[in-house]
Parts: C-alpha cells; sequence; structure tokens
C-alpha cells in the first residue's frame, strides 16, 4: 500500500478544545466545518462529545451529517440557510442559524415552522463579508424579538485582523460592536482562534475556536497561548527511492532547483494530490526520520523530492512527515505563501486514521 496517510491525534483535538475553554472559562462552539478543516468531521465532533458545547459548521449538509450518527449537542450553521424550505429542516434537528441578510428575515417570519429557532443575528463591525449594518442592527434585533419565530437571540460578529494586533482593527471593531449593540440584551460571540487566543477582553459568552482545535497557530509569530496547542494532524510517508547527483544536476519538473554540490537526493511519496502545496518553495522544512531536512525541486502530483545529503542514516524506507510533531503547519504553510487552514482543507486521496 502506498504509505502516504494522515494520523488524527484525538486527545491533541481534545486538549486544544480544553485550552480554549479554559483562555476565558466561557462556553465554546467547536468549529468543524469544511470536514473538520479535513480532519475528518464526524470523528472529531464524536470525539468532543462528552466536553463540548455545542458545534459549528457552514451549512445544513455539514450539520445533517453530523446528526446522522447521533451527534445531540447544539449545532449552528455559520451561513445560516439559502432558501427557504431548509427552515423545516432546522426544526427538525434542532439546528441554530446565523441571520446576516434580509431576505433570511423574510423568509423565517413567513414560515410556518412547529417550533421557533435559536437565531445568531449577524453585526458587520468592518470585515464587510456578511452581517448587518450597525445603523440598523439594533432594529432587526427587536424585530426578531418580538416574532414568535423566534425561541432565543445570540449577537455575533467576526474579526479580520485579530491576528495582526498590533494593526488597531480589532479594537475599532469592538468598539463599533459595543456601540451597535448598547442597550440589546443576551448573550454575545465574537471571537475566534486569534480572538480567543490574544484578545480576552473580547471573549463575551460564546468562543468559536477553529484552527486552534487542530493544532495550528494562527498568527505569523511567537504567542504564548498558541504555543501551548498540540499538532492534531501527523501527515506521514516514507522514502521510495534515493538518487546520489554531482554538482550542477536539476531536480524535477522545470529545472527550479539545481545540487550546488554532491546532492543525496530522497523521494517522497507525497504530492499535491495527496493536498501538499505546489507552490512550497525550496527549502521548505520536512521531517526525516524525526530529523529536519528540506524540500529541493517542484512538488509533483504524486511525489516530492528531499535533501539527505546531511542525513546519512535515512534512506529507502525512512519515515517522512511534510507536518505534525516536531513541524507545525503554520511553518509549512510559510514557505508556500499559504495558511494551514488551505493545507488542512486540502488534504486529499490521503487514508485518515484515528488515534485516542
Amino acid at each position: 500500500m502506498r504509505p502516504a496517510h494522515a494520523l488524527i491525534d484525538l486527545n491533541a483535538l481534545r486538549h486544544n478544545y480544553l485550552l480554549a475553554k479554559s483562555l476565558s472559562g466561557q462556553r465554546a462552539l467547536a468549529v468543524i466545518k469544511a470536514n473538520a478543516y479535513g480532519h475528518g468531521a464526524v470523528q472529531c465532533a464524536a470525539a468532543l462529545a462528552e466536553i463540548a458545547d455545542g458545534f459549528a459548521v457552514a451549512c445544513i449538509e455539514e450539520a445533517l451529517e453530523l446528526r446522522a450518527p447521533g451527534v445531540s449537542k447544539p449545532i449552528l450553521l455559520l451561513e445560516g440557510w439559502f432558501e427557504a424550505d431548509e427552515l423545516p429542516l432546522l426544526v427538525e434537528h434542532d439546528l441554530r442559524a446565523v441571520v446576516h441578510h434580509e431576505e433570511q428575515l423574510q423568509q423565517l417570519e413567513q414560515a410556518q415552522l412547529a417550533a421557533p429557532l435559536h437565531i445568531w443575528l449577524k453585526l458587520d463591525t468592518g470585515m464587510h463579508r456578511v452581517g448587518f449594518s450597525p445603523v440598523e442592527y439594533a432594529d432587526i434585533w427587536r424585530r426578531l424579538e418580538r416574532s414568535s419565530k423566534v425561541a432565543s437571540l445570540t449577537k455575533m460578529t467576526h474579526f479580520s485582523r485579530a491576528d495582526e494586533p498590533d494593526t488597531g482593527r480589532t479594537e475599532e471593531q469592538l468598539k463599533v460592536f459595543a456601540e451597535a449593540t448598547e442597550g440589546l440584551d443576551g448573550p454575545a460571540s465574537l471571537c475566534n482562534s486569534p480572538g480567543v487566543l490574544a484578545w480576552p477582553a473580547a471573549h463575551n459568552d460564546w468562543l468559536r475556536p477553529g484552527i486552534m482545535l487542530y493544532g495550528a497557530t494562527p498568527f505569523n509569530f511567537a504567542q504564548a497561548q498558541a504555543e501551548q496547542l498540540q499538532p492534531v494532524m501527523q501527515l506521514e510517508s516514507r522514502i521510495i527511492a534515493v538518487r546520489d547527483l554531482p554538482a550542477g544536476e536539476p531536480i524535477g519538473y522545470g529545472s527550479r532547483f539545481v545540487t550546488q554540490r554532491p546532492t543525496r537526493v530522497g523521494v517522497v511519496a507525497m504530492g499535491y494530490a495527496d493536498g501538499y502545496p505546489r507552490h512550497a518553495k525550496d527549502g521548505t522544512p520536512v521531517l526525516v526520520g524525526g530529523q529536519r531536512s528540506r524540500l529541493i525541486g517542484r512538488v509533483s502530483m504524486d511525489m516530492l523530492t528531499v535533501d539527505l545529503t546531511d542525513l546519512p542514516n535515512s534512506g529507502l524506507g525512512s519515515p517522512v512527515r511534510p507536518w505534525g510533531n516536531g513541524l507545525n503547519a503554520s511553518e509549512v504553510a510559510a514557505w508556500a505563501d499559504s495558511i494551514p487552514y488551505q493545507l488542512f482543507c486540502n488534504l486529499n486521496r490521503v487514508p485518515r486514521g484515528y488515534l485516542g
């Protein structure tokens, strides 16, 4: 069997969720949209079932995937519903929903529902993606308060630059949120992962940890709380061929890398069809037998090449870890001008195994 695989450490997942909770003492929705960022939503939900206050996903399809095997905790649809005919399903499966535009409001008000819904009302505090404007927010909140279709209301927004704490942008968003929601009674949810880790004053009633659950830092600098995260995914493969090349020899497509010295090259069964970033630069770190090596040459569909010259004990069959313990996916992503979110979500073809 091809050696490329991903091992998902569910104990690390639980550790990271409990870390998020410990930083505030508030309730937290574990964000497991996009198949739990490539880690397996059903398996991750089952692992967190005893400790999580609830879950957040993008859409009703992802929520129903969790309800089918018996996940019973509250589930929030972060994009709400897309068509009015989804509303009865929200009631049937006890799903919470974000409301972020006028058409959703009208659909809710016109719907014939067997029970009222738990609504999270989105405020656009400056990300300008979805949500109601600060000027209209209070009126819409009161409109929903009067509706028999609404069981409860939660205020929410989303930070655009919480991972860049020195920009002043998060302070601006917090000010907008405070002014727009003044006098509106009810719980609030503001913090994504960088908010949880770096903005304790914004924690409020509900946290929404996402990337931090999977052990990747959202920051491009060392951050004390993020240093406590444990990688959940161990992406692993093996050396399947070894080449000894003299100086001056090109490697891979486009001859991007040319050897500057006699070089021992290891070929790894891992490529962009597996989700490894094709745009990873020469020098991108890779662990071979637990020791740091580097990518040399362009990533192919099924293979990549690494430098074994300074690792004399490595060779055919040596274990390779593109990311995981000892090499955070955030570091690898930076070498590919990407982010760990994309690396995890792009994981494809690689079979997943679960530990813990």
